[in-house]
């Protein structure tokens, strides 16, 4: 038999829907003090927020003869009709909040309009009124809630330790607090005040007062518009990072959500910047139209769904990347060594031997041949003329004037897997494809994905005079108030990678036969499908054709890669394919990083010239800051930080 379920069984029902646990009652009450126009909200919480939740807010408060009315179910001020669902700017809209909050708990609303001499105070227990009467109270709203599922205890057993349920909280009124930094919040556990921020509208004192962390200090602020969107918010450098992304915030329309679209923004945006496997700090607000977005596939309310999901991972990436090619963005040694993860201990053990070393670099005499290589005139070759690698029959020498050729037996052999790879020819089609015309019909396409040609330097090196070479492994070099210190290896693997992708891009790509063709195995054997999947490897420099049923057969490789290199990568990108349809970047990034392997490597030793040259080359790269593997390329010293060392400055 079918019934009708009685309204108190019903409200429960729906209670358990809406209200998980403590922080579900925290987010409902403080999202409605910011939707009331409130410019100062108190949160206070006691044993996990299990037996007491206080909310205070200085908002518009509710009129006396409407506040029962705000407990009944779907009750509210913030949409009429259907239409209204299309373009939602509150964050709280259906009017479940209080009647479930109401429905499972003890609540004492005391609430009071600008316009009214008195206010008015509502207590309800588990769904029923027992006091509706005037009080005197400021304008605003208070709402104090205890004993959290008292009528329905066993949604109680499963509530988590009153740490966890108090971390889950404070987390999120965090949030809130960056979210809406012209509003001041106060955050209160046990009687302790765990932060109060000031509500001047300054995000970045928002996050200091908030977490409180030296390291955020330096981070850097974002900004950027697109048609789609607005973003704001800071960043970290390169040298701060995560082992996760639980330092990373995002907030659209001023509401706290989780996003794939926005992390993808950011994660193009700091590519190649950090190494895989490491995450940046990030605070990210982004605004957008409220029709663009649909804030309703989720009870919470954490999710939304972007109607231009690419325009906004377009809008954060812009961003990021904008705001890592200016100067601040540079790596300063005091700040990764200080901001490093202590969670990474071997990484934290090589920043203290690095710092020994420092400390032994900056106390002692330069080394005499050093001293007199520094003094040499500046050399005016270009970078093929005085630094450039050709490898030829597993020996590597440099093709440079007669007074560089004692240099050439510092270098390390070069094993291509007997296959003969001549450098010149991929110098050559990188020269050539600087000539052409990227802005043609041809070029257009191709180049999208890689900005060939900044608009802006990120980087000016011509203040910088280069002082020497240590360890045959960094380059020294000084400006008015810093000293640097560029890594030649990864210095000179940014340069040949960004040489080798503006070939790629641009179609200048360089092919070798094999002796003996490599066969490949396909899971398919669709003649479409398998057209589709060679056209991105025959413009990488394979030649690749059909050979019998889901076989195919590899007669030519890129000039940059070894048969073991080209064969693996073929492989890996076959059994990928039919998930991956379509040419990703991604790929071809991680295929030229792999592939630089003409860099000079540590230890080899450069002359002045050659350090000069390769200096030269670096500051037309794209990115200039860290190699294709998120390396830094160099890292800065101020005079300040190095006065400071040595006890000049207290």
């Amino acid at each position: 038999m079918i019934k009708v379920l009685d309204k108190s069984v019903s409200d429960k029902i729906a209670a358990g829907e809406v209200i998980e646990r403590p922080i579900s009652v925290i987010k409902e009450l403080v999202e409605n003090s910011v939707d009331a126009g409130a410019k100062s909200i108190t949160v206070e919480i006691k044993n996990g927020g299990k037996t007491y939740m206080r909310i205070t807010d200085d908002g518009c408060g509710i009129p006396g003869e409407e506040v029962e009315t705000a407990f009944l179910r779907h009750a509210t001020s913030k949409i009429e009709k259907a239409g209204d669902l299309g373009s939602i700017s509150t964050l709280g809209f259906r009017g479940e909040a209080l009647a479930s909050i109401a429905a499972v708990t003890r609540t004492t609303m005391i609430t009071k309009t600008r316009d009214e001499k008195t206010g008015r105070r509502v207590v309800i227990y588990g769904g029923q009124t027992v006091e509706n009467a005037p009080t005197g109270c400021p304008d605003g709203t208070t709402i104090v809630v205890t004993d959290l599922f008292y009528n329905t205890p066993a949604r109680r057993e499963f509530l988590k330790s009153d740490g966890t349920e108090s971390s889950l909280i404070i987390g999120f009124v965090s949030e809130m607090a960056l979210a809406f930094d012209q509003i001041k919040f106060q955050m209160i556990n046990n009687g302790r005040i765990i932060f109060t921020s000031t509500g001047n509208g300054d995000l970045k004192s928002a996050i200091m007062n908030v977490y409180q962390r030296r390291e955020y200090d330096n981070l850097i602020p974002i900004e950027s518009e697109n048609e789609y969107c607005k973003v704001r918010g800071y960043i970290s450098r390169p040298s701060l990072t995560r082992p996760s992304r639980r330092e990373q915030f995002f907030f659209v329309n001023g509401r706290v959500v989780m996003s794939k679209v926005i992390e993808t923004g950011i994660t193009k945006g700091y590519r190649e910047r950090h190494f895989e496997g490491r995450f940046p700090v990030a605070f990210i607000m982004v605004t957008v139209d409220p029709a663009d977005i649909d804030v309703n596939i989720h009870p919470n309310k954490r999710e939304v769904r972007f109607h231009y999901e690419q325009g906004i991972t377009d809008g954060v990436e812009d961003a990021v990347r904008t705001a890592l090619h200016e100067d601040e963005a540079v790596i300063n040694f005091t700040d990764y060594y200080e901001n490093h993860d202590s969670s990474n201990k071997e990484a934290d053990d090589k920043s203290e031997k690095s710092l020994d070393t420092i400390r032994r670099i900056l106390s002692t005499k330069r080394d005499a041949a050093t001293s007199a290589s520094a003094k040499k005139p500046r050399s005016k070759k270009s970078f093929q003329e005085s630094f450039d690698i050709k490898p030829h029959s597993a020996d590597v020498s440099l093709d440079t004037d007669s007074d560089l050729a004692e240099e050439k037996a510092n270098y390390n052999t070069f094993n291509q897997n007997n296959i003969t790879v001549n450098q010149s020819e991929i110098n050559a089609a990188a020269d050539r494809s600087e000539n052409a015309d990227v802005n043609s019909p041809e070029n257009q396409a191709d180049t999208s994905a890689f900005d060939l040609e900044p608009a802006e330097r990120p980087f000016d090196f011509s203040h910088l005079e280069i002082t020497g070479i240590i360890f045959n492994t960094y380059i020294t070099a000084v400006d008015g108030d810093n000293f640097y210190m560029f890594d030649q290896h990864a210095a000179h693997e940014r340069v040949l990678y960004e040489k080798l992708v503006r070939a790629y891009m641009l179609g200048a790509k360089a092919s070798q036969p094999l002796l003996t063709p490599v066969s490949l195995d396909v899971p398919f054997s669709d003649t479409e499908e398998i057209d589709e999947l060679i056209e991105p490897l025959d413009k990488m420099g394979f030649s690749i054709e059909p050979f019998g049923p889901n076989t195919l057969i590899m007669r030519e490789i890129p000039t940059y890669m070894t048969i073991t290199e080209a064969e693996d990568f073929a492989k890996d990108y076959m059994a990928s394919a039919p998930e991956n349809r379509g040419w990703n970047q991604v790929v071809v990034d991680k295929l030229i990083t792999k592939s630089c392997k003409g860099a000079v490597k540590a230890h080899d030793v450069l002359s002045q010239a050659e350090a000069e040259a390769l200096m030269d080359q670096l500051r037309l790269c794209r990115n200039p800051f860290s190699c294709p593997h998120g390396r830094p390329t160099f890292i800065r010293f101020s005079k300040y930080r190095i006065e400071t060392f040595f006890k000049r400055i207290q």
